[in-house]
Order: C-alpha cells, then structure tokens, then sequence
C-alpha cells in the first residue's frame, strides 16, 4: 500500500508535529533536569522522557517512510524499538 497526495502529505505533516512534541518534551525534561533535588528523588520517573522522545522519533520517522512510498513491512522493519515493532505489526495482523 503506498500513500499518494493528501494521505503521504498528512503523514509526513503529522510526523512534523511528532518532532515539534519531541521537542517540547526535551525541553521540559532540561528544565527538571536542572533541579539536582528533583533529579535524586525522581530519577528513576525522568528516564521516562527519554523513551517517550524514542517512540516518538520512530513514531514519526515511521510515517515519513510511508509517506515516501515504503511499503509497511519494509517501514516497520526499520523501527528500532523491538516492543513498539511487535505492537504495530500485530497492528497488520
């Protein structure tokens, strides 16, 4: 299945704004990442932020491949997440 016109702009449109949230997510991380009491108490919370940039980054990075023309199987295939690539192709199923 390959994307065409509307449906590959708005993926890769989407994908735009996958990135715009990765950011603002970075930058909140920095902001709490700045305070060492907070870090001590939640270190453990704040590794969270850095998975939720990687699924979004694959997340996104995903719906350009498509929106390029990659076909699905080979675009998964690429997802660098072994769970969220587990997930999405039991999405195909």
């Amino acid at each position: 299945m390959m994307l065409e016109g509307h449906g590959a702009s708005l993926c890769q449109a989407i994908a735009q704004e996958m990135r715009v949230a990765r950011e603002l997510l970075e930058e909140l991380a920095g902001v709490l990442v700045a305070d060492e009491r907070f870090v001590a108490e939640y270190i453990d919370q704040l590794q969270a932020f850095d998975l939720i940039v990687q699924h979004v980054d694959e997340s996104a990075a995903l719906l350009d491949r498509v929106a390029g023309g990659s076909g699905l199987g080979e675009a998964l295939g690429q997802v660098r997440l072994n769970v969220m690539q587990e997930r999405l192709r039991a999405a195909l199923d």
